[in-house]
């Protein structure tokens, strides 16, 4: 494992091909300003894109302008933490910006071999691993040129990727 030397961002920004995001966690950033709006009853217009425009999606722009093809999939328990009912109300500006997210129940993952941690893949060649508190934050990230440790993620995010639902049609179990 190496040491990162660039954000999530920058990675992105120079990659040519690919950027996959697998996430596995049921909670992210406890803390966020925005999840506690959204807990208060604040609910992004999707009419009003300066509400809810933000930087990173300019990244998602750029890379699928390039030809990147970006891709998320989420493994949810469900019925949804709040966390996750938040994610899901919000989603709908990444796929404007050109992501394509899909959701998987973790009730059909149970065959499948997952890694321990969420990652992103860029270009099937770097594997950045993010390594999380109990509570959400993130602790630190490992940089990973490993061909085995690489084929087991893109394996597990294709894997994944087959078999979850696109946004568009995911209705989370009550």
């Amino acid at each position: 494992m190496g040491q990162v030397k660039l954000t999530i961002e920058q990675y992105l920004q120079t990659c040519t091909v690919s950027a996959v995001h697998l996430e596995m966690r049921d909670g992210y950033m406890q803390n966020d300003p925005d999840y506690d709006a959204w807990k208060n009853g604040y609910h992004i217009d999707p009419g009003d894109r300066r509400s809810w425009w933000r930087p990173w999606l300019q990244n998602i722009v750029d890379a699928t302008s390039r030809g990147v093809k970006v891709r998320r999939v989420r493994i949810v328990s469900e019925p949804l933490s709040q966390y996750i009912r938040y994610e899901y109300d919000v989603t709908f500006p990444n796929i404007r910006a050109g992501e394509e997210i899909r959701w998987l129940s973790r009730r059909k993952t149970s065959d499948l071999a997952l890694p321990g941690n969420d990652f992103w893949l860029f270009d099937e060649r770097l594997l950045l691993i993010t390594h999380f508190s109990g509570e959400g934050d993130v602790v630190d990230r490992e940089l990973s040129t490993d061909v085995g440790l690489i084929k087991h993620a893109s394996d597990a995010f294709e894997s994944v990727w087959r078999r979850a639902v696109p946004h568009e049609k995911y209705r989370p179990a009550q």
